[in-house]
């Protein structure tokens, strides 16, 4: 195939499609998070990652699992979970059973503040794909996005 084929020129036009609507709603929360509660997106997801953690087996991550979790390199997390806990959100101890793991806790204010942001992040989801969804090259990306998990 070469560069000018069709079916390349198609996907690479659904690619952008699909980046142009994840770069939309990504913007509309970032700004419904940050102007409502001094969370950016990231940091909204790192707590929302980590307050889903159990004492079970497995129920604590690694930190290569949460880097993998909000789709950030492992430095960027280890920054971003320093952030949050230098603002008290977050707390980090050794594992009991591997001295060389560190594992990382919501704290209470940290739990508190993201039970307030939940509704907001959700609400300005809605919004950004509603929005979305008027525009005909996404409204396609949009109607997927939906029925992913959808009951059948």
């Amino acid at each position: 195939m070469t560069a000018t084929d069709p079916a390349l020129t198609a996907l690479a036009q659904r690619w952008c499609a699909l980046s142009l609507l994840h770069g939309r709603i990504e913007a509309h929360i970032e700004r419904a998070l940050e102007s409502g509660h001094g969370l950016s997106v990231r940091e909204y997801s790192l707590l929302d990652v980590l307050s889903r953690q159990h004492s079970g087996p497995g129920g604590h991550l690694q930190m290569k699992q949460v880097a993998g979790a909000v789709v950030l390199s492992q430095s960027a997390t280890t920054r971003l979970v320093t952030r949050l806990e230098d603002r008290g959100l977050l707390t980090r101890y050794l594992c009991a059973t591997d001295r060389r793991g560190i594992y990382t806790d919501v704290t209470e204010a940290g739990q508190k503040l993201l039970d307030e942001a939940r509704p907001t992040n959700d609400s300005a989801l809605r919004e950004a794909l509603d929005e979305a969804a008027k525009n005909p090259e996404l409204a396609p990306l949009v109607a997927v996005v939906e029925g992913v998990g959808a009951p059948v």
